[in-house]
């Protein structure tokens, strides 16, 4: 089975990327496919590079990248969400002057098109949050 995931809630605040995580671990772990995972609203902090959760609670940033990177999985971050929230890449960066960039490895910035085109795709879309 296809499936596209959809995370909505950060990470500091919902416990919607911990579920996604959990979630998405199992659905490979049972040989099945993850074709989109797509950050939206203040699930794009979970793409952050800059967030340093304290030591005794999960770094679900690492976490999410690191499974991201392992299994090769295409992570899009809402644009629009990304930027009212202060995440971008370097192009973005770039074109707005900002002083930096903050999007982790492994994923990228792009539209709500991109959510549609999973759930096309997929057999089923799964959201976490709100």
């Amino acid at each position: 089975m296809k499936f596209t995931l959809a995370v909505y809630g950060a990470p500091a605040n919902s416990q919607a990327p911990q579920s996604g995580l959990h979630f998405a671990r199992a659905v490979m772990a049972q040989g099945h496919e993850i074709v989109r995972l797509f950050f939206y609203q203040d699930g794009v902090n979970t793409a952050t590079a800059i967030a340093q959760p304290p030591q005794d609670e999960a770094n679900l940033p690492n976490e999410w990248q690191a499974f991201i990177q392992e299994h090769k999985l295409d992570a899009v971050v809402c644009i629009a969400a990304a930027l009212r929230r202060g995440v971008v890449d370097q192009a973005e960066a770039g074109r707005y002057q900002l002083p930096g960039h903050n999007l982790r490895p492994g994923y990228e910035l792009s539209g709500l098109g991109q959510l549609l085109d999973g759930a096309l795709v997929a057999d089923r879309i799964i959201t976490f949050g709100a």
